[in-house]
């Protein structure tokens, strides 16, 4: 039963890894700053670090050993947080990102649809 769990664990973790990428490259493409980082091609542990700028920084750690969520203004810590609270505040910040593309994609297809008036 054990040997099941910890593969289990070791296949969600790769699972988390390789989201965290997809999540950096998606906030990249929004004009965000943020990175992750693996080590090794095992897939077992990342860095993910986005700036949502104003010095405003978060840091997602993921790794055999844990999970930790950090957010940080000003190089001083808001928040930390650790396990399913951590994947939680991540999920939110993916729905922002969600909501900001498809807010931005309504605003187009309306301005698109509208006419314009302009005034001489």
């Amino acid at each position: 039963m054990f040997t099941r769990l910890a593969q289990q664990h070791c296949q969600f973790v790769q699972d988390l890894v390789m989201t965290l990428q997809a999540l950096a490259i998606a906030l990249e493409n929004k004009g965000y700053l943020a990175s992750c980082y693996t080590c090794g091609g095992e897939m077992n542990s990342a860095s993910f670090m986005v700036s949502l700028g104003d010095e405003h920084l978060i840091r997602f750690l993921v790794s055999d050993y844990g999970i930790t969520w950090t957010e940080m203004r000003d190089d001083r810590e808001l928040m930390k947080l650790e396990g399913a609270e951590a994947i939680n505040q991540l999920q939110d910040l993916a729905d922002l990102i969600k909501y900001q593309i498809q807010l931005s994609e309504s605003q187009a297809s309306k301005s698109d649809s509208q006419p314009t008036i302009q005034r001489v």
